[in-house]
């Protein structure tokens, strides 16, 4: 026996190795792929993977990127469905070798003595110990394109994780600089409701001495509580924003605080200029669909070797007896082997109705990864065109910031000098108001927009592609 499966092992190898895998191999889909982006600012800058946040030199935003990745519940779900698509495919790896089991058994039997036979009633007991093993033989290439399957799959599960890993910081980056955002209007409508009430107590002066009417005062009343509501409807802004961060951080908003930071607002970092069409590759949405699509056209092998003959090898080797005290003699021994050939002949159409299905899942998964491309396009254009919009609106709020300053400065000389009144001041320091804060909404808008660039980009603008790992 030992000889014959010394000589069958090279012979089988041989043979399976002769055979090529029945469908088709994985071909990239051809897509539209412009040379560069265009609107990218002519200044060069680097930004490194993973931690792309330490960009913006902000220590609150890397404590709290640090917490999101470690307590965010849907990153941890993502985890753990990376981890259930490598033991899937750990699992269809298994198929390439041979399946052993080892069944003992004790079987106590007895004959009837009312049937019509010529044997008299007896009473037996058999003791077995068997090994079984069995070895699908893959001529064709099934268990193959099974494995090419379950790791491309697994490789798409990974990339969805780094997918919801960018987008989760992404999300706790922009939020952040939302909450800072309004901690810095607030800081402003606090100062416009200082003013307003200042305002309307003059008015009030002026009224009771005949120089202001009852419509006067009713104006500036209405001014102050404009502004209040307004200042309430920031911090009911700010405290929504919060909360959004608490959740995305992993913890209960009632128990979540983050306090408030009447800061300036960082500036985005600068973007190189000829942004490649190639980044598109470091995209792990991007790679997940290409992977999801690789399986696919795998399928459509897994379900082609479907047509063709399947030969297996099994045998068994064990002991029996009906003696327990002999059952590990010599003469107790038993075993055998051999293949097992099947061909399927016919099957109602049931092949080529599975066959049907895997090529119109890849044609589906193909419109799905060109789809994929083209939003990763429009996602990165976008961002580049607001990245210039927004950097011109700026300037020209910067501008404004400037002129209503000195405006402010011209009218508190004049009233120093006797010129004009209080009032002119008054509403100076209110347009002055106002413009900081359009100019700190712009601000914002940049930083979200920055953020909203960097995530389009797959985390940055370096060109390494993105490479799920393996277990």
């Amino acid at each position: 026996m030992k000889s014959f499966l010394t000589l069958l092992s090279p012979t089988l190898l041989l043979a399976i190795s002769a055979f090529a895998s029945v469908g088709p191999d994985y071909q990239r889909p051809v897509t539209p792929t412009p040379i560069a982006w265009s609107a990218a600012s002519p200044e060069a800058g680097s930004l490194s993977r993973g931690t792309w946040w330490r960009l913006f030199n902000d220590p609150k935003l890397d404590h709290l990127e640090a917490r999101a990745l470690g307590a965010n519940q849907d990153l941890r779900a993502a985890a753990a469905r990376v981890q259930e698509s490598w033991a899937a495919a750990g699992a269809t790896r298994s198929l390439y070798l041979p399946s052993v089991d080892f069944s003992p058994s004790v079987d106590r039997s007895r004959t009837s003595q009312t049937t019509d036979n010529v044997y008299p009633v007896a009473e037996s007991t058999t003791y077995q110990g068997v090994l079984d093993a069995a070895w699908e033989i893959d001529l064709f290439g099934r268990i193959r394109r099974l494995n090419e399957s379950a790791r491309d799959q697994a490789i798409a599960t990974a990339a969805d994780f780094e997918d919801v890993r960018l987008a989760l910081t992404a999300e706790v980056a922009s939020t952040y600089f939302t909450v800072r955002a309004l901690d810095r209007e607030r800081a402003y409508a606090e100062e416009g409701v200082q003013l307003r009430r200042k305002s309307l107590e003059l008015i009030h002066a002026r009224r009771i001495n005949g120089a202001a009417t009852d419509f006067d005062v009713a104006r500036a009343e209405s001014e102050l509580a404009s502004t209040q509501a307004e200042l309430d409807a920031l911090a009911s802004r700010r405290a929504t924003a919060a909360n959004a961060l608490a959740v995305l951080l992993g913890e209960a908003a009632p128990a979540f605080a983050l306090a408030d930071a009447d800061i300036p607002l960082a500036m985005p970092p600068s973007v190189p200029a000829g942004l490649p069409s190639a980044l598109l590759e470091r995209r792990p949405d991007v790679v997940a669909a290409e992977s999801a699509l690789e399986a696919a056209n795998a399928r459509i092998g897994v379900a082609k070797a479907a047509f063709f003959p399947a030969i297996s090898l099994s045998g068994t080797l064990g002991y029996a007896s009906g003696d327990l005290g002999r059952l590990l003699d010599g003469g107790s021994r038993l075993w055998s082997i051999g293949p097992s050939l099947y061909l399927p002949i016919f099957q109602g159409g049931r092949l080529s109705a599975n066959l049907a299905r895997s090529r119109a899942a890849y044609d589906e998964s193909v419109a799905a990864y060109r789809q994929r491309v083209l939003v990763a396009f429009r996602e990165v254009q976008d961002a580049l065109t607001a990245t210039a919009l927004l950097a011109d609106q700026a300037k020209a709020e910067d501008r404004a910031v400037s002129s209503a300053r000195r405006a402010e400065q011209l009218a508190q000389t004049r009233y120093e000098a006797g010129y004009v009144n209080y009032f002119e001041v008054l509403d100076a320091e209110r347009t002055l108001l106002a413009t900081e804060r359009a100019a700190t909404q712009v601000g914002a808008r940049r930083l979200v927009n920055s953020v909203g660039l960097i995530k389009a980009l797959g985390g940055g603008w370096s060109r390494s592609r993105f490479v799920a790992s393996t277990h």
